[in-house]
């Protein structure tokens, strides 16, 4: 398919590879020996371990070309993050030629090569890899006859890669195979977000399904993953998830994720309520909550649940407050709105802290008190700010701005004045940016909403209550302060979610966008100094640029200097760049559909048709979730890894009655690293084995026990620095064996 190999976890390019080499297999009966990504915009070099560990021998790319990155050589010897070598060749002049040309491209390759002992030249008209011609195909040939110091042939890349490892040793190259077309890390934010979701969805509720079908409760629907998992590969494909396509293709792929999405929540759901089994009935005055808890650790997570009272408390003078316990015991708990906005005490939203067991379901029991109606929540001022104080961090919130101005995590503050600012950065109708390098030129910022702006808002500003900043929530979970802000036509909504304990905070924007050629960006201006930029990409993390240059990278980012670190998790965003210790996130851009010119752009010296209106991207409302932590780097880096799993394939909470009857299913498993993640657990491919996948997101090897109660076994495991492990295992004999990433035997 070609996927783009920027934006893609290394687990959803484990299945790209599995998808194609077993299709191979199928169709044709051979594996193929040499990765090919034509057209892609750039390459993580995580792909290097992939690739090894499929059984690929060689990789075949053409971008970023000469002009935005220079390699050690056109072949040359990419190293990856655990070390391990694959040869690369970056092709010629692109992948295609023009009708009647190739001869041409091939002539001028052998001029700028007179000595080069064996070489490689792609032809072909059209995009994404070209088609062959009749009229090229005999001038091709012609030109072999009359070619006196090399024999023309046409042949195969592993021919190529063959002949090439007769020849002397290739250099090594360990950098980014990026950037290239950097606006593709944001354009149609939409399709992104799906993406991601949809692979979070995958994933977990793969691990769900393996379990409950482990324990016997549920047949494993492999079909109709596999029909999901298509839907994933293709939203990946290199014109559609950077969002470089026409509307129709963004509406696609929008549907795509929607069918995906609706599959796994079906099957969701079914594996959760099989996964109850055994849960004890429901004492009278009590509402239970389950929580399904997907990783093979203990997790401590802020739970979010709604449900239903009995009955409606039509008294206006009292408030239903629901308790939770577990155990007997009463957890810090909470209560806030709820989504729907229906007047009458009926609805509940409970937002409590838990404790979850590795690899099963908790359980937790609500209650209900009566008190009087809650008082609105409010928290203490210094001057201009708003000062929480919780058992491991202080904040301030500027009332005059809206920025988190403050953040002190162990007795040091992180940030500088302006915090979460979000900034408009003057852009361009071309949706790829082909050329850039990066998105610095600020022409202004949101502020703060003034009362006659806020017409178009509920919680409606008056000269009487004019704070654009105000408290929203508050309990013995979290404080929460919301923020409403303008530019120009658009407006965001910024709400920090402030922890009573941790150091996390949480924070949700929530935008309105009506600006055309601008991109808006999230600033995090740090107090570190002499500082590294980390962000996370495919079974790696990636040192980027810190000199501004737009960088991509997965669920997270950190910013470590000598005084400690900063950590970034989204929900859904991949582009930033960082300069000078400030984090600044893309969060969209707004250029024209698939409008882009280039070198050979001859038509018209302007890319969007100026005789009629046409729409921009990403218009309308936009809603994204960012994760700020802090501590020192080491801590940082080992941790950031789990905490952004934990966030993107978050426990599922359901509130419901269990009937009582079964038995309670056995954890599916657990490690005692607390550092190992558990990549993935699902069903084999091709036959009943059940695949558990580890992966080391550090530098430094890791030893965990990987206890697997269903079998009755506990597994030494011993992770080098950024390295996977893949393990099978079978109920008919209860034995665990190592297998590669195409789940074959080691």
């Amino acid at each position: 398919l070609q996927p783009d190999c920027n934006m893609p976890s290394g687990e959803s390019l484990v299945r790209q590879v599995l998808l194609g080499k077993n299709y191979f297999m199928e169709k044709f009966g051979v594996e193929p020996k040499v990765a090919i990504n034509f057209d892609a915009f750039g390459h993580s070099r995580g792909l290097v371990e992939i690739l090894k560990g499929t059984g690929f021998e060689g990789y075949l790319f053409c971008r970023p070309e000469p002009d935005m990155l220079e390699l050690p050589g056109e072949d040359f010897n990419w190293v990856g993050f655990a070390g391990s070598t694959i040869p690369c060749h970056r092709a010629y002049n692109s992948y295609e030629s023009h009708r009647g040309e190739a001869d041409e491209k091939i002539k001028n390759w052998m001029k700028l090569n007179p000595d080069k002992r064996v070489g490689l030249v792609l032809w072909g008209i059209g995009n994404h890899g070209g088609g062959p011609s009749r009229v090229d195909y005999e001038k091709i040939a012609a030109l072999a006859k009359e070619t006196q110091n090399y024999e023309i042939l046409h042949s195969i890349p592993e021919a190529y890669f063959e002949d090439l490892a007769k020849g002397p040793a290739l250099p090594e190259y360990k950098g980014l195979l990026n950037p290239r077309y950097i606006g593709c890390y944001t354009s149609q934010i939409r399709i992104k977000q799906l993406h991601r979701k949809l692979e979070n969805e995958l994933y977990g509720t793969e691990k769900m399904l393996a379990h409950a079908a482990m324990a016997g409760l549920i047949e494993y629907p492999g079909e109709k993953l596999a029909e999901i998992t298509k839907d994933l590969m293709l939203m990946e494909f290199h014109d559609i998830l950077p969002g470089s396509a026409i509307q129709p293709v963004e509406e696609s792929s929008i549907g795509l994720a929607g069918h995906g999405l609706e599959e796994l929540k079906r099957l969701k759901t079914k594996a959760f309520l099989a996964l109850a089994s055994g849960q004890k009935k429901a004492g009278d005055g009590e509402i239970p909550v389950l929580v399904y808890n997907p990783h093979p650790y203990e997790v401590e997570t802020t739970v979010e649940v709604e449900f239903q009272l009995p009955d409606q408390n039509k008294n206006p003078n009292i408030f239903a407050n629901p308790l939770v316990y577990e155990n007997g015991q009463l957890l810090p708990c909470q209560t806030e709105h709820e989504l729907s906005n229906f007047n009458v005490d009926w609805r509940k939203r409970s937002v409590f802290t838990a404790k979850l067991k590795p690899g099963q379901m908790n359980r937790y029991d609500v209650k209900i008190e009566f008190i009087d109606n809650p008082s609105a929540p409010s928290l203490p001022m210094e001057g201009d700010y708003l000062v929480f104080t919780g058992r491991d961090i202080k904040a301030k919130i500027n009332t005059k701005t809206g920025t988190l101005d403050y953040y002190e995590v162990g007795g040091k503050n992180y940030l500088k004045a302006g915090g979460c600012l979000p900034l408009v950065i003057a852009d361009d109708e071309n949706c790829w940016a082909h050329k850039e390098k990066s998105f610095r030129n600020v022409k202004g910022a949101f502020r703060l909403m003034t009362p006659e702006e806020s017409a178009e808002f509920s919680g409606i500003l008056t000269a009487e209550k004019p704070a654009a900043v105000r408290v929203i929530e508050d309990g013995a979970v979290r404080t929460v302060v919301e923020a409403v802000m303008v530019y120009n036509h658009s407006f965001i909504c910024l709400r920090y979610y402030l922890p009573k304990t941790g150091t996390e905070i949480k924070l949700g924007c929530r935008v309105y966008w009506n600006e055309k050629m601008t991109m808006l960006k999230l600033s995090l201006p740090t107090t570190l100094t002499d500082t590294a930029f980390i962000g996370q990409t495919s079974y790696g993390s990636e040192n980027l640029l810190t000199n501004g240059d737009e960088m991509c990278s997965h669920k997270w980012n950190v910013v470590a200097g000598k005084e400690g670190a900063l950590s970034v998790i989204n929900t859904g965003t991949y582009g930033s760049d960082c300069a000078d210790g400030e984090l600044r996130i893309s969060l969209l851009r707004s250029p024209g559909y698939s409008a882009g010119k280039s070198d050979f752009s001859v038509r018209k010296p302007y890319i969007m048709e100026q005789d009629r209106f046409s729409p921009f991207i990403d218009q309308g409302e936009r809603y994204y979730e960012f994760y700020i932590n802090a501590s020192d780097a080491q801590t940082r880096l080992e941790k950031v890894e789990r905490e952004a799993i934990l966030i993107n394939e978050a426990p599922m909470a359901l509130s419901f009655f269990p009937t009582g009857r079964g038995e309670l299913p056995k954890s599916f498993a657990s490690l005692s690293d607390d550092v190992i993640s558990l990549a993935a657990f699902k069903k084999a491919e091709l036959d009943d084995r059940f695949i558990l996948r580890l992966f080391n997101p550090t530098a430094e090897t890791r030893e965990s026990v990987l206890t697997l109660p269903a079998i009755n076994k506990e597994i030494k495991v011993s992770l080098k620095g950024y390295t996977l492990r893949s393990f099978a295992l079978s109920l008919k004999d209860g034995s665990v064996t190592e297998v590669d990433l195409l789940e074959r035997p080691l």
